[in-house]
Parts: C-alpha cells; sequence; structure tokens
C-alpha cells in the first residue's frame, strides 16, 4: 500500500478505500486476516484509532467481521458486495462524463476496441506486479507474525 495520504478526505477514509482495492484485485479474498490495528498504524505512523475507524467503516458495509480476540476477517461474499457498489457507481458517476467524451471526440466502437485490446495485455501486467508490491508492506508484515506449522521432509525407503 502506498505510504502517502492526501489533504482531499480523511486518513481513515483513505485507509478504507486501499483495503477495499486490496480486496477488488484479489491481494486479500474472503476469509483472510486484516493486519492488526497496530501493525497498520506502526508501519504508517498514523493514530491507531484513525485505523480503528477505517476498518470500523469496513464492518459497517458488512464487508469485515471481528471475531473477539483473534482479529478482523473478510466476509464471505465481500467482493461480490463491492464490485456491484463500484459497477453502480462507475455507471452512474463516471461513465456518463466518458461517453460525452467519446461522443465529442468522435470516437467509433471499432477504435476503442482496438486500443483496449492493445492496452489490455500492458494493463494485466502492470495490474500484476502491483499486486506484488501491495503485499509487500503491511501485508507481509502481518504474515511473517502469523505462525505456521512447520513441516519436515521426510524420505520414503522403497
Amino acid at each position: 500500500m502506498d505510504h502517502e495520504w492526501n489533504d482531499s478526505q480523511p486518513i481513515y477514509r483513505q485507509l478504507r478505500d486501499r483495503v477495499v482495492a486490496l480486496i477488488l484485485d484479489g491481494v486479500l479474498k474472503e476469509g483472510d486476516a486484516l493486519p492488526s490495528v497496530r501493525v497498520v498504524a506502526a508501519e504508517y505512523r498514523v493514530n491507531p484509532l484513525t485505523v480503528l475507524k477505517g476498518y470500523q467503516q469496513l464492518v459497517d458495509e458488512q464487508l469485515v467481521e471481528t471475531k473477539r480476540g483473534r482479529g478482523m476477517f473478510i466476509n464471505a461474499g465481500a467482493r461480490q458486495l463491492l464490485l456491484q457498489g463500484e459497477r453502480q457507481k462507475f455507471l452512474s458517476e463516471q461513465w456518463p462524463r466518458v461517453y460525452a467524451t467519446i461522443q465529442r471526440l468522435g470516437l467509433t466502437a471499432e477504435e476503442l476496441l482496438k486500443v483496449a485490446a492493445a492496452n489490455r495485455v500492458t494493463l494485466d501486467s502492470e495490474r500484476d506486479s502491483e499486486r506484488d508490491g501491495q503485499r509487500e508492506s503491511v501485508l507481509d508484515v502481518a504474515e511473517e507474525k502469523t505462525p505456521r506449522l512447520k513441516t519436515e521432509k521426510k524420505e520414503l525407503k522403497p
């Protein structure tokens, strides 16, 4: 996650939006634990109450559930719920402006599809590298603190 905050909206809201983006991008999946409030607050140098407020918004939206003593976890169906909301938001808020621009420039469907096909490969590779980079900050810290089972390799004798 990006460590920079902008002044256009509160930090707790930006934090909430970053977690939502991680869910939509598939970095955080259903059942995954969110990094602890303390870990996020320490890494991003923000007040733990700010992190908690951002997380509470996710709980209020039923995207995350709190398991007492264990942490916060992504709810089943959270990604679908987000996709539905984001699609509706795009179609009602952004699409009218995009469509007006397309009309103003006289672009054809064929031109748009050709450009989209050419850009798809580039966008897919960029998205993959972004996902890898997003896992490297708070999420890595959370994974390091999660106990793992040690497995021993035993040689099988015929």
